[in-house]
């Protein structure tokens, strides 16, 4: 019998925060590979540069290529979307395959942006999807993790200490593919 999983989906207000999320879960021990982050560029006026691919990893100058440098540098899996009704989105770590999944699937969830068919694919409940992407809207950062039940409580409890405007756990389906 194969075990629960959860995600633990926190929205921070600013990218030193979410940063800080990913630097304490790495610190801990926490399977980098089990993490997303979610965010467009809070300072469009500042546009960035332009992005680019050095091997597995992506780069970026402007002003917050620093922030998605470090990001970057620590999660698996990196991609731009430009989102209808919400903009410029970086999202890094498994996200990014759940995305392209739902994209590549043409899963279509009513009301919801590829971010949320991506988000909606991975199992967290369309009244959450709405508000994860309302918070992409006005700017915050999502940080998602993944794993066993005790996994993303430790996740959840380090991620709680820095005061994100929204914490949630979502228990996925028994059975789903993690």
């Amino acid at each position: 019998m194969s075990e629960n999983h959860e995600l633990v989906v926190a929205v921070f207000a600013t990218h030193e925060e979410a940063e800080q999320a990913v630097k304490n879960l790495q610190k801990t021990g926490f399977d980098m590979r089990d993490l997303s982050v979610v965010a467009k560029n809070p300072h469009a006026e500042e546009h960035v540069v332009g992005f680019y691919n050095t091997g597995d990893r992506m780069k970026a100058w402007g002003a917050s290529g620093a922030f998605w440098g470090a990001i970057w540098s620590l999660l698996f899996g990196t991609a731009f979307f430009a989102i209808p009704g919400i903009g410029p989105l970086l999202v890094a770590g498994p996200l990014v395959a759940a995305m392209v999944g739902a994209l590549e699937s043409a899963v279509v969830v009513g009301g919801v942006s590829a971010i949320g068919a991506g988000l909606f694919s991975i199992g967290i409940p369309k009244d959450s999807v709405l508000e994860y992407e309302l918070a992409l809207k006005v700017d915050k950062y999502l940080v998602v993790a993944r794993g066993t039940a005790a996994e993303t409580a430790r996740a959840q409890a380090l991620m709680a200490e820095l005061r994100p405007v929204v914490l949630h756990a979502h228990r996925l389906p028994l059975g789903h593919i993690r």
